[in-house]
């Protein structure tokens, strides 16, 4: 009889204690950050040159304390990290099975796949490649432009399985997408043609991302439910009784993107029901410093700044959009960001930027109190001296209008 599987994180020896953290440093731009195995960041606590050594080492660092008190950092092994990021198996004590492990090492080194370009915490990128690996349904959610698509498509790169892309947001005829549709032919009289979905759910292995879902009509949902049911895992092809239906394939894994929330117009509240058959994955907003350093990494030869200013910009008009009295009603994306960094890398100027690519996004009825005239005052801050202080005083929105109207 196999006896049960036990898993346990192990610590170097008993020196280990509640103060003592191993983090590793990860390379966002021009900043060594440092996370431990949660994907908590301790950048802050670490000294630049400390964590710059420690990466060219590849070695991670431990918090110590001291006979004194006074807590410091020391280098010490990968592994020491590996230890504490994931559990350990002890192969001599406990029968597993040879794929199992496999698997296990697979999901638990996974990260490295992650693609640089892509700011997410270790942690939920091991749950989004496990789920993936245990054919579960995921549901990643998120504003829209936080990188939700491009985290799943990086999963599906990171699987090397076979794939299909479906965007419901963008589709008319549910019918036609999910199922298919029939036709008359003089010689071949009636015939039914099957959908590319069809064609998908019944490839081995597949993994079948689903964009936009939040935007799909309830009908595709309703067709959807025996697919993702884990005790159904069928397709009717027609809603007669007794209609033909197609199996879903062993291994098929779906992935789904959607925008939740009341401030997303075209979306729906999406069926309890069709949630219920997800396991959710929540993507992260960035942070200014995180914002950063994506930018930096995408656009190395643009001023450090500039890329800075930009991410300043678009973490205020979240922090405004969160709050209880906020001039926003939404934020600026991620995705905004990016295009703000591609056009300064392309010889456009902050402000010119800002104009052709933000100011758009934000209301301009209200004339002094409107988004737009907010917003412009926000960059106008940026443009003129870098400065983030007093950026909605009151007093200038009459004279940022003034010289901004549109």
């Amino acid at each position: 009889m196999r006896k049960n599987l036990k898993l346990s994180k192990k610590t170097k020896g008993n020196e280990m204690n509640n103060n003592n953290v191993v983090v590793k440093m990860e390379m966002s731009g021009n900043r060594y950050n440092a996370f431990d195995a949660d994907g908590n960041k301790f950048t802050s606590e670490i000294g630049t040159g400390s964590r710059k050594r420690a990466y060219e080492q590849g070695m991670a660092l431990e918090r110590r304390t001291g006979k004194t008190g006074k807590v410091y950092w020391w280098k010490v092994p990968m592994s020491e990290f590996e230890k504490s990021s994931a559990p350990v198996f002890d192969v001599s004590s406990i029968e597993i099975p040879s794929d199992h492990a496999e698997v296990l090492n697979f999901i638990h080194d996974s990260y490295k796949l992650k693609p640089k370009g892509l700011v997410m915490k270790e942690l939920k990128w091991k749950y989004l490649v496990r789920s993936a690996v245990r054919g579960k349904n995921i549901l990643m959610t998120g504003p829209a432009g936080c990188g939700k698509t491009m985290a799943a498509k990086s999963l599906v790169n990171s699987l090397d399985r076979p794939d299909f892309y479906f965007n419901l947001g963008a589709t008319q005829d549910p019918r036609s997408t999910l199922i298919g549709n029939t036709h008359f032919d003089k010689k071949k009289g009636t015939y039914f043609s099957p959908s590319l979905f069809v064609t998908a759910i019944q490839t081995p292995n597949a993994v079948i991302l689903l964009d936009e879902l939040s935007r799909a009509h309830p009908d595709a949902w309703n067709i959807m439910m025996t697919v993702l049911d884990s005790g159904q895992r069928y397709l009717r092809l027609d809603e007669a009784d007794g209609a033909e239906t197609v199996n879903v394939a062993d291994g098929v894994t779906f992935v789904a993107t959607a925008n939740i929330g009341n401030e997303y117009t075209s979306t729906r509240v999406m069926d309890k029901a069709l949630m219920d058959r997800f396991i959710i994955v929540e993507m992260d907003v960035l942070n200014d410093e995180e914002e950063a350093g994506l930018l930096n990494y995408l656009y190395p030869n643009v001023d450090t700044e500039l890329l800075k200013a930009v991410a300043e910009i678009a973490h205020s008009t979240r922090v405004e959009a969160g709050s209880e009295d906020g001039k926003f009603a939404s934020g600026v994306s991620t995705r905004t960001s990016v295009e703000m960094a591609g056009l300064i890398f392309d010889g456009f100027g902050l402000d010119e930027a800002a104009e052709v690519c933000v100011y758009p996004q934000f209301d301009s009825s209200g004339g002094a109190d409107s988004e737009r005239t907010f917003i412009k005052q926000l960059v106008q801050k940026y443009v003129s001296d870098g400065s983030d202080e007093n950026l909605f005083n009151e007093e200038e929105v009459n004279e940022t209008e003034a010289e901004y109207a549109s």
